[in-house]
């Protein structure tokens, strides 16, 4: 499965953004989904997951009731509704897809093997 997200940019803190992840060449409800960030200077870093039909959410404790993951199969598109926007929220977006994960295994990096090439969000002080 080929990922592409879109909707990064520049927003002041207190803003909020959607992020979007457009999924092509398999099925897309066959994929687990998750968004994960890598800021400047910092390792990449999980922030929230989402299951096949979206059933079952996963959430890092830094993003939990500020962000929404949420997907439309019909569309093959993941999202990330992203509010209360602070400027450690800085990074590189990037969607995951693995075809198999359970519990703990959204949580890593090294469990997906798809990835899109990431957008930036920037969120100004």
């Amino acid at each position: 499965v080929q990922l592409l997200e879109s909707g990064g940019g520049l927003v002041q803190a207190g803003g909020s953004l959607r992020l979007s992840c457009a999924a092509s060449g398999r099925t897309f409800s066959n994929y687990a989904m998750a968004w994960f960030r890598q800021g400047p200077g910092k390792e990449r870093e999980f922030v929230a997951g989402i299951t096949r039909f979206g059933g079952g959410l996963y959430y890092a404790d830094a993003v939990k009731g500020r962000f929404t993951i949420s997907r439309d199969n019909a569309k093959n598109t993941l999202y990330l509704q992203m509010n209360s926007l602070k400027p450690e929220d800085t990074a590189v977006y990037v969607c995951a897809g693995a075809e198999s994960l359970t519990g703990s295994d959204y949580y890593k990096a090294s469990n997906y093997p798809y990835w899109g090439q990431g957008t930036q969000l920037t969120v100004s002080s």
